[in-house]
């Protein structure tokens, strides 16, 4: 089959897959992206060599907790508590555990950075490996349906809004770079990234980000503007980070001298390659929600 192809069919079968699932119910979204983190973990684990049963056990387990304990509503714990007799505290604190959450995955976020900007570490040691793990890969697909909740309660639009961000990021750097592309971003990581490709996706991101605040998410009248200040807001903090999440893994890539993390989406890659930038905007994005439900 021709490569373009493949690649195409591969893509359309990936975003009908995410659609459906983000639309149809919270159910199908937290299943999805539950195996799509068994798999991020077993690439990972692929890229960095170490051992995958107990990661992949510990990345599902703690995923699901975190999941239910944050979401639960009072059916599910009266269910907890009929049937495997566990006493649910409805008065967990479930704002500490975010915050918890977040400082881990905000410190593993900075440790990530200064891997990717010390040209000097070709070689990564077991503590850190397992560390890039937690906070890399596992707390960012957390922070990812946590972010699908709003404030209030769970919204697809979101969680769709947030993806086209992306995808409207990578698109537009991919074609202005290789259209006026001429200053190097980080060669020895991404030979191909360029700074006025870079400044093409974030410019091209926050126009997207004004359209999805104006004709998707429709927000009322006199939560119009604070509505686009978010959503451009966060279009920058796509831009921006979801570029450094880009370059990181293909940082790990490098060092595992490799060229796509797996091969589960033909002509594409891996899992990883295809959320390397939502996984690393995901905690930063969270950390912006409750820097404005503080705000406000």
């Amino acid at each position: 089959m021709n490569e373009t192809l493949k690649r195409g069919i591969s893509g359309v079968v990936y975003i009908i897959l995410l659609l459906t699932s983000i639309l149809y119910s919270t159910e199908t979204f937290f299943l999805l992206f539950g195996i799509f983190l068994l798999i991020a973990i077993y690439e990972f684990c692929n890229l960095v060599q170490i051992h995958k049963v107990f990661p992949i056990i510990f990345g599902f387990s703690l995923y699901t907790a975190v999941a239910l304990v944050s979401h639960y509503n009072p059916e599910t714990v009266s269910f907890l508590k009929t049937n495997f007799d566990l006493d649910v505290d409805l008065n967990i604190n479930i704002q500490q555990l975010n915050i918890v959450l977040l400082v881990i995955a905000l410190v593993v976020t900075l440790k990530c950075i200064l891997f990717l900007f010390y040209d000097s570490i070709q070689k990564i040691n077991t503590s850190s490996k397992y560390l890039y793990l937690l906070g890399y890969i596992i707390l960012p697909f957390v922070f990812i349906t946590k972010i699908s909740f709003g404030v209030i309660d769970y919204n697809p639009k979101i969680i769709i809004g947030l993806f086209i961000l992306i995808w409207t990021n990578d698109t537009f750097a991919y074609i202005v770079g290789k259209s006026i592309g001429k200053t190097k971003l980080l060669e020895k990581i991404s030979p191909k990234k360029t700074v006025e490709g870079f400044m093409g996706g974030l410019v091209f991101a926050v126009l997207a980000g004004y359209l999805i605040s104006k004709y998707y998410i429709k927000a009322k009248p006199e939560f119009s503007d604070r509505s686009i200040l978010i959503w451009t807001s966060i279009a920058v903090i796509v831009g921006v980070a979801g570029t450094i999440g880009d370059l990181i893994e293909s940082k790990f890539k490098r060092i595992a001298n490799v060229k796509d993390s797996g091969n589960i989406m033909p002509g594409h890659g891996g899992i990883l390659d295809r959320l390397d930038s939502v996984i690393f905007v995901a905690p930063l994005i969270f950390l912006f929600y409750q820097i404005l439900n503080y705000v406000s």
